[in-house]
């Protein structure tokens, strides 16, 4: 075995420990955090939030009507919405995968995991229902992306349970929001009271997830400001790799359900203010450092999203004249 073969054995070996230390550590604060969720969080059922007298039989061994575009009353900003949502909610095995490796299977984390997976599968089995309920989108295109959505799976590469930790933090306030809005914006009073619900358990996910990162900021300071730096600066939400995401993505951004300036006005910003990241004092070089680039990544985020918002103005003015 070569020198450089014992010093990447060693530094494996030195990240694991610190993992396992950083694991064991918070533990306790799994356990606090848990029980507090399990307290607010409330029994509801996918069947209860979707329309079926309104539903009808599709084409195929049942002899239906063929979906054809203009049964869908929501607009399209929305269809495409509902769409990345549900297929992001799909591919829960893989988060649950990565998320279950990247933490642990037993203890306080296992039972964290476990039922964060059994709440998360809920969403999925209602916004489906309410799509085909209430044809908002061709089943058959739908069923065709799940499979290769689902199939191509989804990997995180992080390089630590701290990166793990901050990522959900920061994805689940953003979908959240973006939850709410879809609702909001639908013209449905079923999809609304939907979107609200499956938006309310999204958000206790989130509680849950900044609590901890709060906990870990003060244990780990250092090392946990350099993950939150690390995923936000590269941060990109789960459902990317849907095929058509790009275009949805524009659609969803110009209709004001989520782009930039959301993600920086309603998930960085308050999520900075909360846990006092860009205040934090006692930190050594390695977290000023990343509290530096944090700072400058808000500024970045905030100019990015000055411009885009320019952009948006004229894509639907440019619709509102077609």
């Amino acid at each position: 075995m070569s020198h450089g073969d014992d010093e990447g054995n060693e530094r494996v070996t030195e990240a694991a420990a610190e993992a396992e230390r950083v694991l064991r550590d918070l533990e306790p604060s799994v356990e606090r955090l848990l029980e507090r969720h399990l307290d607010a969080a409330r029994d509801w059922f996918p069947h209860q939030y979707v329309p079926w007298s309104a539903a009808r039989d599709f084409d195929g061994p049942l002899e239906g009507a063929a979906w054809t575009p203009e049964q869908s009353a929501l607009p399209r900003a929305v269809g495409d919405a509902l769409v990345v949502n549900l297929l992001t909610e799909d591919n829960l095995p893989s988060y649950h995968f990565e998320i279950a490796t990247s933490l642990r299977r037993e203890g306080a984390w296992g039972t964290w995991v476990h039922r964060w997976t059994a709440e998360e599968d809920r969403h999925s089995a209602a916004l489906r229902a309410f799509v085909h309920a209430r044809r908002v989108v061709d089943p058959v295109a739908l069923e065709r992306l799940r499979m290769s959505h689902v199939a191509t799976g989804w990997s995180a590469h992080w390089l630590s349970p701290l990166h793990c930790l901050a990522y959900v933090t920061v994805q689940e306030l953003a979908t959240r929001q973006a939850h709410r809005n879809t609702g909001a914006l639908c013209g449905d009073r079923v999809g609304e009271a939907l979107m609200t619900r499956i938006a309310a358990d999204e958000n206790l996910h989130m509680l849950f997830y900044r609590g901890l990162y709060h906990d870990a900021l003060r244990l780990f300071p250092d090392e946990a400001m350099a993950a939150l730096a690390d995923v936000l600066c590269g941060f990109e939400m789960p459902g990317t790799a849907i095929a058509g995401f790009r275009a949805r993505a524009a659609r969803i951004a110009a209709a004001g359900i989520f782009n930039l300036d959301i993600h920086h006005e309603h998930v960085v910003v308050p999520l900075l203010r909360n846990l006092g990241v860009l205040t934090m004092p006692g930190l050594g070089p390695a977290g000023q450092h990343a509290q530096e680039r944090i700072g400058l990544y808000a500024q970045h985020l905030q100019t990015q999203a000055a411009r885009a918002r320019d952009v948006y103005a004229r894509m639907n003015g440019a619709a509102t004249h077609q």
